[in-house]
């Protein structure tokens, strides 16, 4: 998919909120929908306007995995799963659970439940693609708090010591985690320090910005990969969930759900 448009992918992304509370709700249990609404239109404008051919050219690994209804929500409004696969989530037997688990047919590229895995991924695939000559580009989802993580950055010292222009890491600054807060250690301006300390080609936006982004997160070459450090807000788009870390993890009843619908189309 090639959208041109930052209001075709705001209205992306506007969809796939949509879908992804869609399939929080007729679960019927606790999904991890906060962190997937604060990195929704990230995840638009790379399935909608930047990735080409996914899954063969371009790859998209989720680390931040529990926030897998964002991946299934891009997917799915992108044409790669169909609507009753939407419908399987978090049921019995179902393929689509509360975290990813690796299905290359359906454009899940990697398995991820314990953080910080992913991005060590990224760099094999990139250094692959390197060394058998293929075109292609590398995208890795990460969350803020995830880079506590000590693999984070012995991978992202591997993708600097292998020049890996061809991998991005983007890293979703919603400024919470599971437990609360994202400590001052990891805020927004110490990430980008971080990242550019490490020597990657860091650059820091606005992650809900759909014209910026669509700019930013094209490939430009070179021998460095590029970290995007992106200031989101988790629960973007419905109200009552912005910034609010009850909803990391929880349950979606039938007013809150007909709320966040009115919410998200009011948005």
């Amino acid at each position: 998919m090639s959208i041109r448009t930052s209001a075709e992918i705001e209205n992306l992304a506007r969809d796939m909120r949509l879908a992804a509370l869609e399939m929080s709700f007729n679960c019927g249990h606790p999904a991890h929908i906060g962190g997937a609404l604060s990195m929704m239109d990230l995840m638009a404008v790379l399935f909608g306007h930047v990735m080409e051919n996914v899954g063969n050219k371009d790859r998209f690994i989720l680390s931040k995995g529990h926030a897998v209804l964002g991946l299934l929500a891009a997917l799915y409004r992108t044409g790669l799963i169909t609507i009753e696969d939407t419908k399987t989530f978090q049921t019995d037997g179902s393929k689509f659970i509360a975290h990813p688990i690796m299905n290359l047919e359906k454009g899940i590229e990697s398995s991820n439940g314990s953080l910080g895995q992913g991005l060590s991924m990224g760099v094999g695939i990139a250094i692959s693609y390197q060394r058998l000559k293929k075109a292609g580009n590398v995208f890795v989802m990460m969350g803020d708090g995830e880079c506590y993580e000590g693999s984070v950055w012995e991978a992202a010292i591997s993708a600097i010591e292998q020049n890996l222009g061809n991998l991005t890491a983007i890293i979703d600054c919603n400024g919470h985690q599971n437990d609360g807060a994202v400590p001052d250690g990891m805020s927004f301006e110490n990430m980008y320090e971080k990242w550019r300390g490490f020597g990657w080609d860091t650059v820091k936006c606005d992650g809900h910005d759909v014209p910026s982004l669509m700019a930013m997160l094209k490939p430009k070459g070179g021998n460095r990969p590029v970290a995007i450090i992106a200031k989101t807000t988790k629960g973007k788009g419905v109200a009552y969930m912005e910034d609010n870390n009850d909803w990391h993890h929880n349950r979606i009843s039938s007013k809150l759900y007909s709320e966040a619908v009115k919410s998200v189309m009011r948005a």
